[in-house]
């Protein structure tokens, strides 16, 4: 007879283990709301296209392949432990697409790292970045939670920290890698986010996404795709601004692409 404990202790690791379908599923309806950020041609395809997914999921690069047909397809993220089928998918996929699938677990902070993806001058860059929920996760610089909450108190484990979000470094940094930037990002400002790792992580603010907005409207060409398709109007940024920010708040998700 099993003692209560061991019961519960069974509870918990059913509950944690989230089934691999839910992975796919959701990839598949993140992708259909990121399709129109894409260059199709006449066809649909992405023909001779490069595409970067960084912090992917490891599913969306085989959906890709498989519609969009582009010559390369590379994913990056830091961690592929929660992907057990990573591996699989890079040596199998050759069965299902002629297209070249390729994963590192790389950081997109690491120089040395980076340079195995053979980036030596604007020609090589990718003609897409896809940062799909990723967005938020590139936070680096130091703890903005005591802005939000003035009793906050950094801890060492820095659970409860959420770092700063330095919108023209990392935009420089993704412009370095490819031509066109895809951001996919949730909307919760009041939501917790279940993959925030230490200070990384956390979603943004609406005080935030204006800030980035501003950023992106005065140094490059911006583009909303959901929850409405528009090019904002740089001329006039506190109206664009505002309309932004209307749109956000009546959503779950947005969709936008930037280019230099």
């Amino acid at each position: 007879m099993s003692s209560k404990y061991e019961e519960e202790e069974c509870e918990e690791k059913e509950e944690e283990e989230e089934p691999d379908w839910k992975i796919w599923t959701d990839a598949l309806e993140e992708l259909s709301e990121i399709e129109d950020a894409f260059e199709l041609d006449e066809n649909g395809k992405l023909h001779g296209k490069k595409i970067l997914d960084v912090g992917t999921d490891c599913v969306k690069p085989l959906y890709m392949a498989l519609k969009y047909e582009p010559d390369k397809i590379v994913g990056i993220n830091e961690y592929f432990g929660t992907f057990p089928f990573e591996p699989t998918l890079k040596q199998k996929s050759r069965f299902f697409t002629k297209k070249e699938i390729q994963f590192y677990e790389y950081s997109l902070f690491d120089e040395e790292q980076l340079k195995i993806l053979g980036i030596k001058n604007k020609k090589d860059r990718f003609d897409f970045v896809l940062l799909s929920k990723t967005l938020h996760h590139l936070r680096t610089g130091k703890c903005v939670a005591s802005k939000r909450g003035p009793k906050h108190r950094c801890r060492e484990d820095e659970k409860c920290c959420v770092y700063e979000f330095k919108e023209r470094e990392i935009f420089s940094r993704l412009f370095e890698l490819g031509e066109r930037i895809i951001v996919y990002e949730a909307f919760y400002p009041q939501g917790k986010d279940a993959d925030k790792v230490r200070g990384r992580g956390g979603y943004f603010t609406t005080k935030e996404w204006k800030r980035i907005f501003s950023y992106l409207l005065k140094n490059h060409n911006l583009k909303l795709i959901r929850p409405v398709r528009y090019r904002p109007d740089s001329r006039n940024l506190k109206k664009e601004l505002e309309k932004i920010e209307a749109k956000l708040r009546q959503v779950d998700y947005i969709c936008f692409y930037v280019e230099e």
